[in-house]
């Protein structure tokens, strides 16, 4: 048996029991800027959104809302999970290396991220096939952007032309953080 469980798959043991986690965060998957293993159900009771993104995009310049969007509501229980993607127009071609060095010297990005999906596309990952499953919408471009309740069951998806500073978006955040957590 293996002591750490392949990303993308569902852990045998978390901290946070596979029962208490929605279906949507028992995952694991290896962060990028470190390259651990981690577990999504630490994310469990958080408000969540989730984006697709690439270092080479015309939507690039959205990690720097994202990043703003992050600090201003991590306090209140938002966490941003970036999820590099060579799909769309091929603009991430980059190493895990290359990607966590650009975010962070560009955009100084402190939210977490993930490593690009290297055999696989990004939609077929098992993160990316729940959020679908469970919208109808497959992202189209990069930077579109999934927005998750605390419970990791209502979800909301917003094209890449929506700002992460938009009023809209903001608003939709706003409305979640103010949900309690479920216990």
């Amino acid at each position: 048996s293996a002591a750490t469980p392949a990303p993308g798959s569902r852990p045998e043991s978390a901290a946070t029991p596979a029962a208490d986690c929605p279906p949507l965060l028992r995952h694991t998957l290896n962060s990028l800027q470190t390259g651990q293993t981690q577990s999504l159900c630490q994310y469990r009771g958080k408000v969540l959104v989730i984006v697709n993104t690439a270092s080479y995009c015309g939507y690039t310049y959205q990690y720097e809302g994202l990043e703003a969007l992050y600090r201003k509501y991590k306090d209140r229980g938002l966490v941003v999970l970036g999820f590099p993607s060579n799909d769309y127009g091929a603009q991430e071609p980059g190493t895990n290396k290359d990607i966590a060095e650009f975010c962070r010297t560009t955009y100084g990005v402190e939210f977490p991220m993930f490593e690009k999906a290297a055999a696989t596309k990004l939609v077929s990952t098992p993160v990316y096939a729940e959020l679908i499953a469970t919208t109808g919408k497959t992202p189209q471009w990069n930077f579109h952007k999934y927005v998750v309740d605390r419970s990791g069951r209502r979800i909301r998806s917003f094209p890449p032309d929506v700002e992460p500073t938009q009023a809209g978006f903001v608003g939709t955040i706003e409305t979640l953080l103010r949900e309690k957590p479920a216990t």
